[in-house]
């Protein structure tokens, strides 16, 4: 999925070009899954949307003596449009995914559907941005689903919740997507650095939870280790750390090569399942592993011979952007 150079490397760290993509990625990964085992931990001590809540004023109150004067120092375009990004990709993601799953959606379905975002980026981009991608690269985005279908494929049930409330875990993955897309299509005078920007989509998202979780209960704080435990884990992993990443990445990547790199979530996730809550694993996840890595491979293959096709010549042909 080709798009404009719109994120640049003035607009992130500099050491960021210094770390190989591959290693950021595999970081991606094993952030990116700590928010499905941050979930599974904090559901035996406090609702789902107040530890996420909680993680978001955590995030923020942190971050704000770092990004103070750089937030001064942005245009109001700027900070509006960022903040839109981040209400779609945290508020809009995450309220779909736990709100499916606390009306009934079983887990695993609902982290199915979520970790359909590369076939969610593909068809908005094709259909609202008119952006074309190669068959190879289709094929790679179905191979990853059947890898993730057939890897999670033990722990799929079909719950009880009413019909609309299955719609809940897509519109939340479709909002991740688009935010997504969003941010990939900003100009570079409008991108904001990392850390402000990650504080940013935390505080508006805050507010958005705190909207939602306060009209079905107070806001209070659980005074129990579980709950603290939970709010440290998802604010430190899940959100500086998941979606830090995810953002860092796609200053390096084109979107459908940082969203396919997504469907190792599922078996990483269940790694660490194993690991601390002793659930058991399966030859059948280490094929659907197996299986998703395949459909990476073509996705990343396919992007960087159809980067290397349209470089000049004379530049080289290593460049890791293909968006």
């Amino acid at each position: 999925m080709n798009s404009p150079k719109s994120i640049t490397c003035a607009s992130s760290p500099s050491c960021c070009w210094l770390i190989p993509l591959p290693l950021l990625e595999a970081a991606l990964l094993v952030a990116w899954s700590s928010g499905f085992v941050g979930a599974r931990f904090s559901i035996d001590y406090a609702p789902p949307l107040l530890v996420v809540f909680w993680r978001c004023v955590l995030v923020t109150l942190l971050l704000f003596p770092f990004v103070a004067r750089q937030l001064r120092q942005t245009s109001w375009v700027a900070l509006l449009k960022n903040a839109g990004i981040g209400l779609l990709a945290m508020a809009g993601y995450l309220a779909g995914i736990t709100q499916g799953i606390a009306l009934g959606v079983p887990a695993g379905l609902a982290a199915l559907f979520a970790d359909l975002l590369p076939l969610g980026l593909a068809l908005l981009a094709a259909g609202v941005l008119g952006q074309r991608l190669t068959s190879r690269i289709w094929a790679g985005l179905l191979v990853g689903v059947a890898g993730v279908a057939l890897g999670t494929h033990g722990a799929l049930a079909w719950g009880s919740a009413p019909l609309w409330v299955y719609g809940l875990p897509l519109l939340g993955m479709l909002s991740l997507a688009a935010a997504t897309l969003w941010q990939k299509q900003l100009p570079a005078s409008q991108s904001m650095d990392l850390l402000p920007n990650l504080w940013l989509q935390c505080c508006v998202s805050g507010l958005a939870f705190a909207l939602i979780e306060g009209m079905q209960g107070g806001l209070a704080p659980i005074a129990n280790t579980g709950f603290v435990l939970s709010v440290l884990w998802t604010a430190g992993l899940s959100t500086m750390g998941g979606y830090g990443l995810y953002w860092l990445c796609l200053r390096r990547a084109s979107a459908t090569r940082v969203a396919s790199i997504l469907y190792l979530s599922p078996p990483i996730t269940m790694l660490w399942a194993w690991a601390m809550f002793d659930e058991p694993l399966s030859w059948q996840m280490a094929l659907g592993m197996a299986l998703s890595a395949v459909g990476i491979w073509l996705v990343v293959r396919e992007e960087t011979r159809d980067a290397r096709r349209k470089q000049p010549h004379g530049t080289a042909a290593g460049s890791e952007t293909a968006g």
